[in-house]
């Protein structure tokens, strides 16, 4: 499927899923808000609460009130239902014309969202992706109009960690030829329409959700962009990546090369 165009002014709908984010929330809330207000764009955020037993609903209430309901949307689920399944949720209640995944706890800073829209535009492409995992922007842009702010990396992960992530995007690209450097990276901006096409196809719901994304959308002929980004572990609470999901992203490889 060829890039789609947009017509008027556009929106962007950020999708936060959150467990027990009570103290990342306002800040990330904040950084937003003023990344968007500071570039002249229309934002709302959907905030995708599992259930959090640390108050992190209360925290959100809090900011709908600040910043406007229109601006911070809380839209919370029984309890933790998956990452994918998140997203999923989080779809049904997006007004803008573009989406922006990421996550609450400063892994994925503001700073880059207007690289990806500048990205975007360039090139007309249908998903912008952040990667840890090269040093300029793909599609390469003009010298006239510079994207990026600098290489991608990652900070605050010790070495296992590092190596499992690239262990985990070697095999995913030795196996699937996704085309880009960062397969496992959830930091990403896709129009609407196209993010819930994929989304309807995925049967994914943890980590792999992430892989699944990219590999249906390069199936289905959506154009695809990446933005080096710096990865900062987070600053507040645990890691939420589990053994088993591990062993999940590694079938889940072998399920897409056998079915996509």
């Amino acid at each position: 499927m060829p890039a789609t165009t947009t017509t008027g002014p556009d929106k962007y709908s950020v999708i936060l899923p959150t467990y027990n984010e009570r103290k990342n929330l306002p800040v990330i809330t904040w950084l937003l808000a003023r990344t968007f207000e500071s570039n002249g764009l229309d934002w709302e955020i959907i905030v995708v609460d599992d259930a959090s037993p640390d108050g992190t609903q209360d925290i959100a209430r809090q900011l709908a009130k600040t910043y406007g309901d229109d601006k911070v949307v809380l839209k919370p689920r029984a309890g933790k239902l998956g990452l994918g399944t998140a997203y999923v949720h989080g779809l049904e209640f997006c007004t803008g014309t573009f989406v922006i995944i990421m996550d609450a706890d400063f892994s994925h800073h503001p700073k880059f969202i207007p690289e990806f829209i500048k990205q975007q535009k360039l090139h007309n492409l249908d998903i912008v992706t952040g990667t840890r995992y090269a040093s300029s922007p793909s599609p390469p842009s003009s010298a006239q109009t510079p994207v990026g702010l600098g290489p991608g990396g990652v900070y605050g992960w010790d070495l296992k960690r590092k190596l499992v992530s690239r262990g985990a995007n070697f095999l995913a690209d030795t196996v699937l030829r996704p085309g880009i450097s960062d397969l496992t990276g959830s930091f990403r901006l896709y129009r609407l329409p196209v993010l819930r096409d994929i989304i309807g196809r995925c049967t994914s719901k943890g980590y792999v959700f992430q892989m699944e994304i990219v590999v249906r959308a390069r199936a289905l002929g959506y154009t695809l962009g990446e933005v080096p980004i710096t990865f900062v572990d987070r600053i507040y609470g645990e890691s939420k990546l589990s053994g088993n999901e591990i062993v999940g992203y590694a079938q889940g490889v072998g399920s897409l090369w056998w079915n996509v």
